[in-house]
């Protein structure tokens, strides 16, 4: 699915199932939160913590989650009239005339 149909998709969504889109206040909190709860199963899966309990490992859902997350940034772009497909392609334009020799130069990422 392409960006645009997943913000019809979302628009759509909110539409029919959701009443109305909360409102951009609300929903970057609901983002700040939803990229917690990334955070949180990425820190127990591949950093030093654990898990509380067996359970809690068995719910802890990183596609779930990433997928809140992508939801919630879909919603705002929605409802503030930002084209994703327009903006991520000036966005990797932007990042391939500053960074293309930076990160090939950078000897940190040659060390693993």
């Amino acid at each position: 699915m392409s960006l645009k149909e997943l913000q019809n998709k979302v628009d759509n969504w909110i539409k029919t199932c959701g009443v109305r889109y909360y409102s951009e206040l609300t929903n970057t909190v609901i983002l700040a939160e939803e990229v917690g709860e990334v955070a949180r199963i990425i820190a127990r899966k591949f950093g030093e913590q654990s898990f509380k309990n067996e359970e809690e490992e068995k719910s802890a859902d990183l596609g779930d989650e990433l997928a809140d997350v992508l939801f919630v940034l879909v919603c705002l772009a929605n409802q503030t009239g930002i084209d994703l497909t327009d903006v991520i392609e000036k966005n990797l334009e932007k990042k391939t005339k500053r960074d293309s020799e930076r990160h090939k130069n950078n000897p940190k990422l040659w060390e693993k």
